[in-house]
């Protein structure tokens, strides 16, 4: 029998992924909780995410899923030995929700429906008996004496509990709920909260065929990107597809850039970075060269801008012309092969100007946020405040897309239920002694 001085044994702020997953792992301990969320719905992330399919993780190998975790991903060493991506596949499917593999090892349901995942999760929490309490927007999470005590939601309704995990997201997508509530709290309990800057995001380029948005829409696929400092030095390379929109480009590759974007704009201040795409990653220049050489020949009297229609996205054809200084008309005797190779030299290469990304609040993902180091990884538990917990993006941890920011919202959600509640249980018994 619980004793009757606190309302619950574990707070959780936030229906989001890690929020969810928290509420389960810690009702599964035995620990009376309660699920705070400020809007009307749990799990509005979840179920936006991954395109509304819901990638709900990755299959890669760990070192494979640190790498992709540009964002101080070494932290989740700990969470990952007792709750990692299979443990989340085993999860989903002892739910009763069956996964598949798909491209670069992203997870998803079979049912292609984010909001499967999501009804799963608030199923298991109203079987596992989680107090749930939507529209209740929390004030503050109160200390006393150097420990949780509980929280106040801003109706003034006060609820008491020893463990509170804060999993309120970032500032990024505001319209799911996530408006950085959770730093004030941790600052309170005495954390640093980190720089906070947009990752996951998409770029914005000042190039004239952006600013005339004569390349809006098109996708390219399996493309390379290259951002380079401003001294010309290779930043980082991703790869995958891309499209371009009205401001510059999004899409997975470059969503991906956002992040080293973001770090170096910070280092260099708001500077215009080179970034060039490989429209071709799998043939080299020569072997470029090579293929499309033989298409004039084969075509001799047709104007080299109708030769190449097929062999790359039409839109592109009259900018990657106009790089090579090739006029569109030329048919192929009057082309020298010295002047074509230029060609191909831009089909590897083709130039952007990135000028910066878009916004924190347009971003997918905040970077920065309460610092790891006063965070204990086995336990997500405070170093600053006994009894208060993180899980999710609120931490100064993240990813790029695929399936791996989820991974980090599931894992540590995981990790700081069953700590919070074994905590909150243990210290009742000792009380009671």
């Amino acid at each position: 029998m619980h004793t009757s001085s606190r309302d619950y044994d574990v707070i959780v702020i936030g229906g989001g992924p890690s929020g969810l997953m928290a509420a389960v792992a810690a009702s599964s301990q035995g620990a009376r909780v309660c699920l705070v969320e400020k809007g009307g719905k749990l799990g509005r992330k979840l179920i936006i995410s991954g395109g509304g399919r819901c990638n709900v993780t990755n299959a890669k190998e760990q070192d494979e899923l640190i790498r992709q975790m540009p964002g101080n991903g070494r932290f989740m060493y700990s969470a990952f030995a007792q709750f990692n991506n299979r443990d989340i596949v085993r999860f989903f499917e002892e739910l009763g929700v069956a996964l598949k593999e798909e491209d670069h090892g992203r997870m998803f349901p079979v049912t292609d429906k984010a909001v499967t995942v999501a009804q799963a999760l608030i199923d298991k929490l109203k079987q596992q008996g989680v107090t749930i309490r939507t529209n209740s927007p929390v004030q503050r999470v109160l200390y006393e004496g150097g420990r949780t005590v509980g929280i106040l939601l801003q109706s003034g309704e006060t609820l008491s509990a020893p463990c509170v995990i804060i999993a309120v997201g970032g500032c990024s997508v505001p319209q799911t709920g996530s408006t950085g509530d959770g730093y004030a709290w941790a600052r309170e309990a005495g954390h640093t909260i980190t720089d906070l800057y947009p990752t996951e995001v998409p770029l914005v380029a000042s190039d004239p065929f952006i600013r005339d948005h004569s390349l809006q829409g098109l996708s390219l696929r399996d493309v390379e990107l290259t951002l380079y400092a401003p001294n010309g030095k290779k930043i980082s390379t991703q790869e995958g597809d891309m499209i371009f929109t009205h401001r510059g480009i999004s899409g997975p590759a470059a969503l991906r850039m956002g992040h080293y974007v973001s770090i170096t704009q910070r280092k260099h201040g708001p500077v215009p970075l080179p970034l060039t795409i490989d429209l071709m990653p799998s043939k080299s220049a020569d072997q470029i060269a090579a293929e499309s050489w033989s298409l004039l020949e084969e075509q001799p009297r047709k104007a080299v801008k109708n030769v190449l229609k097929g062999y790359l996205p039409e839109r592109l054809i009259p900018l990657l012309l106009a790089l090579a200084a090739i006029p569109e008309e030329t048919t192929f005797s009057h082309m020298r092969k010295q002047v074509w190779a230029e060609l191909a030299k831009r089909i590897k290469a083709f130039p952007l100007t990135i000028t910066g990304t878009l916004s924190l609040q347009e971003a997918f993902i905040t970077g920065g946020g309460v610092s790891v180091k006063e965070i204990d990884p086995r336990t997500m538990q405070s170093r600053c405040m006994e009894g208060l917990f993180f899980a999710g993006e609120v931490m100064d941890v993240h990813a790029h897309t695929g399936g791996y920011n989820i991974t980090i919202a599931f894992s540590s959600g995981h990790v700081a239920g069953t700590h919070s509640a074994r905590l909150a249980l243990e210290n009742y018994s000792v009380n009671q002694v």
